[in-house]
């Protein structure tokens, strides 16, 4: 059994539950098979174990140095990015004319969790890349496409997102970085940017040709001054070098490292300051700052910057589900193999008695229980979405806008959740991975510790909780009068709705319960914005947040338990009824121990409580 993520799972997930194979009605897909979907996932896997995995400590212990002139990075990182690429990975979802394979998406993210659970350093520089392109084929010109997409997909060039700043952190109406025009160009609109850029991961390497920055940017206004607020942000392509119109490379652009940042984990991908535009590099004119592009109108950036945040938000989820699913394999598979103690009762009394496994004690199989719940429930979660976005496309293609409208809705209000409850339950899985280790779990020799520091980044990147708990109540859930809650209310109630019309009390029960909170949760979503004070309703989103999120959660194991209940009541594989008897145990577990969490969470924010609104500065 491979300790980086389960293919049984993974099986299980697409072809049991989701159904993938459907997907080669559509159009797009329709070269597809089951066949060509196992042989991505094959590759995947094969160069992950190969490759990623086999440097993931090295990474950690020998990350990224700067010596003031340049980068160093362990060369295994450079060996497994590059048999990446040559397998046409980094294009692995494109259109066939842009060198891709056109797979799902859900396909493409259960072939990606495995580079993410194997070495998440290493694949952090791809997966940016991909969603840096995405984002210029979504708002690009043809210009800009050809020019910067084209080789990304190629995997000569890498890309990065460029938003924080050091003065504004996850403020982003506080940028400062300012971006005054030039003049035209055959890549569009162009700017010289001068400014500051802080938490750029993967802005700095030598692993790529080059690196094709996206800047957020203010253009300043009439008077020369720049807007206060997000007025005026701007969204820009910023090359590390530029671009001949041969395509050939150029003069390095006015884009310097000032520093890189030492993180706790994710240490194999640079983190990096980076400056725009302090002048140690001149670009053509022998002028001081960076030249950028624009990408798309002016004042539309944070507009298009969301289209890659969102698709960054789900694939931070994606990492912190696998990141927590590998921590659960180790601690599973070191269960199973350390003999220690003697079991509880009369003959466990016996000190001349064989001792047994760790999987054998009760408490043990609590915390492997708990990790097991909450590592299949994320995984789970984020491929359904990636699948919400393959129905999508397909009612797009098929010309039917009401479903698109759906899709989008119901998309738009999991995300916040598909972010952070994994990021939060999934840690603390990689946690209780190190507990069943003792005292070996959190000295470095073992891999859960890394794990675990991986893994803690997760609930700060691409927005805190905080932020997705502000996302999700005071946007999500209120925008166009309720129609997202009302769309995932249906579905939700859609799956009740079959687990009650089965033959088997458990599922009922689950359904029941389910459907009891989620009821409280609408009933307590109303009386909170009928607060009139948006302060009070907002105070305590973080806890709105996780509440909600476990709801979800349920309706995803319940989701799972029916699918594993009906493969049991087929027979028609002997060899899975364990796999499937496994479902059924941690679906249990998660109605009786995890749901009923939300209770006091719901009576705290129906009461409106005050108590951290209250709270002065001078009282701590």
């Amino acid at each position: 059994m491979s300790l980086i993520l389960s293919r049984r799972d993974l099986d299980f997930l697409l072809y049991d539950w989701l159904a993938v194979e459907a997907l080669t009605r559509i159009e797009r897909y329709a070269d597809h098979s089951r066949e060509t979907f196992d042989a991505a996932i094959d590759t995947c896997e094969k160069i992950a174990t190969q490759l990623f995995a086999t440097h993931n400590k090295k990474n950690d212990q020998h990350e990224p140095h700067f010596d003031g002139e340049t980068v160093h990075i362990i060369p295994e990182v450079k060996t497994a990015l590059k048999a990446f690429c040559e397998a046409g990975l980094i294009a692995a979802g494109q259109d066939y004319d842009m060198g891709g394979m056109q797979l799902p998406l859900v396909v493409e993210k259960a072939g990606f969790a495995w580079f993410l659970a194997a070495n998440i350093g290493t694949a952090g520089y791809p997966f940016l890349t991909i969603g840096n392109a995405n984002l210029l084929l979504a708002h690009g010109s043809p210009k800009q496409i050809d020019t910067f997409v084209r080789p990304e997909f190629e995997g000569r060039y890498f890309g990065t997102m460029c938003l924080s700043e050091p003065q504004a952190g996850s403020s982003l109406s506080d940028v400062a970085t300012r971006a005054d025009y030039e003049g035209q160009s055959p890549l569009g609109a162009q700017y010289r940017l001068r400014g500051n850029k802080m938490w750029i991961s993967g802005g700095e390497h030598e692993l790529a040709e080059n690196i094709v920055h996206l800047v957020l940017a203010k253009i300043p206004g009439p008077d020369g001054k720049l807007t206060a607020g997000v007025k005026g942000i701007s969204l820009f392509i910023v090359p590390k070098y530029l671009v001949n119109e041969d395509g050939s490379r150029g003069e390095h652009n006015d884009v310097v490292l000032a520093g890189l940042n030492h993180k706790m984990g994710y240490r194999g991908t640079t983190n990096c300051l980076l400056n725009f535009g302090e002048g140690t590099r001149y670009t053509p004119g022998g002028r001081a700052g960076a030249i950028g592009y624009l990408i798309g109108e002016p004042g539309q950036g944070l507009a298009c910057m969301f289209h890659m945040m969102n698709e960054a938000r789900i694939g931070v989820g994606l990492g912190a589900a696998v990141l927590g699913y590998t921590g659960y394999l180790h601690a599973l598979d070191y269960a199973r193999n350390r003999p220690q103690g003697r079991p509880v009762g009369a003959g466990g009394k016996n000190p001349a008695a064989p001792q047994v496994k760790l999987v054998e004690h009760a408490d043990v199989r609590r915390m492997l229980l708990a990790q097991k719940s909450y590592v299949e429930g994320a995984l789970a979660l984020n491929l359904y979405c990636a699948r919400v976005v393959d129905d999508a496309r397909g009612a797009q293609a098929a010309g039917d806008t009401a479903a698109v409208e759906r899709l989008t809705l119901l998309l738009d209000i999991l995300t916040p959740i598909a972010k952070s409850w994994p990021s939060q339950w999934c840690l603390e899985a990689n946690n209780l991975a190190i507990q069943v280790h003792g005292g070996y779990g959190y000295t470095r020799e073992y891999n859960v510790e890394q794990f675990w520091r991986d893994n803690r980044l997760n609930p700060i990147h691409e927005g805190t909780h905080g932020i997705q708990g502000l996302d999700l109540l005071g946007r999500k859930v209120v925008m166009r009068d309720g129609a997202a809650l009302k769309v995932l209310e249906g579905v939700i109630r859609a799956s009740i709705e079959r687990a009650l019309a089965l033959p088997h009390a458990p599922l009922a029960d689950h359904a029941r319960e389910l459907d009891a909170a989620l009821g409280r949760l609408k009933d307590v979503t109303q009386r909170l914005w009928a607060a009139g004070d948006a302060a009070v309703t907002l105070a305590n989103a973080s806890v709105y947040l996780e509440a909600f999120g476990h709801i979800v959660l349920a309706w995803i194991w319940l989701e799972q338990a029916m699918t594993a209940r009906r493969l049991l009541d087929a027979h028609e594989r002997p060899a899975d009824e364990a796999f499937h008897q496994g479902k059924l145990a941690a679906a249990a577990w998660f109605f009786r121990w995890e749901l009923p969490r939300i209770g006091p969470q719901l009576d705290l924010l129906a009461a409106l409580d005050r108590t951290t609104l209250d709270m002065q500065d001078a009282w701590f």
